[in-house]
């Protein structure tokens, strides 16, 4: 039990450690962005996602640069897209 406690607590500083952290490896953007594995390559291989491969070999992330790229796309909700709407007849005076 004492060994579960533990690796529980190691779990929880990782995850802090992590939080702070500006550049991520492969497997902590995964983490990070909850994509699997697989489909982060996919990404990276299609160049659908910003990353870094400043030796050739291994890849990075840029926190900034994912949470942008995860950002991306957004939809407004109803109630947004009403309020836009009702400022643009304002705007236009068409009511």
């Amino acid at each position: 039990m004492n060994d579960l406690k533990i690796l529980e607590q190691l779990d929880r500083i990782e995850k802090i450690v992590r939080a702070h952290k500006t550049v991520l490896t492969f497997d902590e953007a995964c983490d990070y962005t909850g994509i699997s594995r697989s489909y982060m390559y996919k990404l990276t291989a299609r160049g659908e996602i910003p990353f870094s491969k400043p030796k050739g070999k291994l890849i990075f992330f840029s926190r900034e640069k994912l949470d942008k790229w995860l950002l991306d796309n957004s939809h407004s909700s109803k109630e947004e897209i009403r309020q836009q709407a009702v400022e643009y007849a304002y705007r236009k005076k068409r009511f």
